[in-house]
């Protein structure tokens, strides 16, 4: 192209930015890549320095109408410069944070059309409240918080209690449809029996007959007693071959994902256990409830312990290794349900099973 053209096409460039107008010809490969390239980069951040924050947290700040609730959210290094969605963002879809809610206090009753989940880290004597039911909360238990119900969060115990929190809150942001709504008064009536949903749901495959057109899971929490039991069974059996002995946490209702956004499984590996690498279109975040081990991600080896944890980002290679001499139990969250709503869901297994480590993960 000569100088003359070429100084023509930059002007016609100019003048198109100026219009809010662009080529596609010069566009398309950033903008229709041949695979998922998620801006959000694998990371992991350790518990000893969350903890010591989180703890930090609770002698700075109390919970309130306007603060709402006492957390410490991980962002994705891969996001920054992207505020406000993206400084809160561990996924292009998925926030997560760590809460914490002190003896006596009470998280004020507020409803959004987010989705969250929540899986209890330590402590007891809280409970929350979700649409009039009292869920007492333990560590190891998932709970969930469907779009657009009055919750809320109330300690009457003596120990401190933390959580894992997990919502949709970047996908919404970026979707543009954000909606959030205070409850009149600052905590939301109790008016359900205690112990409304597991005596609903005492047993798998038996569905109370109100509950056949539910589009959320009426099931509030799932205990992790009985998590832990249905792991152990498994680990008499095959492992898969990518995840060791897991399940998911599923709407007993309807079959499909317990948040209607977000999926979530708790995954068992044995001592010596090393999976096979494969990766999948959607991204996960993991919460190491016991253990020690590795993951390997894109080549890197990110080292795990009690506490800690790591994000996979979209079509990332990764296989998981229990190095300990005990069971590791890995909870994670994901936001495979978007991705097979939208029938952009997809798997594919490594060529060679394992991924050869080219470096360690240093913070």
């Amino acid at each position: 192209m000569s100088d003359s053209a070429s100084s023509r096409l930059a002007a016609y460039y100019e003048e198109l930015r100026q219009h809010h107008l662009g080529p596609l010809w010069n566009s398309i490969g950033s903008m229709m890549t041949p695979e998922p390239s998620p801006r959000a980069q694998p990371h992991l951040w350790r518990w000893v320095d969350v903890y010591r924050y989180v703890m930090e947290a609770g002698e700075l700040v109390t919970p309130d109408r306007g603060a709402e609730r006492r957390v410490v959210f991980f962002s994705n290094p891969g996001f920054a410069g992207l505020e406000p969605w993206g400084w809160g963002a561990l996924t292009n879809t998925l926030y997560a944070g760590v809460q914490l809610l002190r003896p006596g206090e009470k998280a004020p009753a507020h409803r959004h059309n987010q989705s969250a989940i929540r899986f209890i880290l330590q402590g007891t004597g809280a409970y929350t409240a979700v649409e009039g039911e009292r869920i007492d909360m333990e560590p190891g238990d998932f709970l969930i918080t469907p779009a657009g119900l009055w919750h809320d969060h109330v300690h009457v115990g003596s120990e401190d209690m933390l959580w894992l929190d997990c919502l949709d809150i970047p996908m919404l942001y970026q979707l543009g449809v954000m909606f959030f709504e205070n409850y009149p008064e600052y905590n939301h009536p109790i008016t359900h029996p205690n112990g409304y949903t597991t005596r609903r749901y005492s047993a798998s495959g038996l569905r109370p007959i109100q509950d056949h057109d539910r589009t959320y899971a009426p099931q509030a929490v799932f205990k992790w007693h009985k998590t832990q039991e249905v792991l152990d069974q498994l680990t008499q059996l095959d492992p898969d071959p990518y995840d060791g002995f897991a399940v998911e946490y599923i709407n007993p209702a309807t079959g499909q994902a317990a948040g209607i956004t977000i999926g979530a499984m708790m995954q068992k590996l044995v001592s010596g256990q090393h999976t096979k690498a494969h990766r999948h279109a959607h991204s996960a975040i993991y919460h190491v409830f016991r253990g020690d081990g590795a993951t390997i991600i894109n080549g890197v080896r990110f080292v795990w312990h009690t506490g800690d944890t790591f994000v996979i980002p979209n079509w990332a290679w990764h296989e998981h290794v229990n190095t300990g001499s005990n069971d590791a139990y890995l909870f994670s969250t994901n936001d495979g349900p978007v991705m097979e709503r939208l029938g952009l869901e997809r798997c594919e297994a490594h060529p060679e099973n394992t991924q050869r480590v080219e470096r360690e993960f240093d913070g």
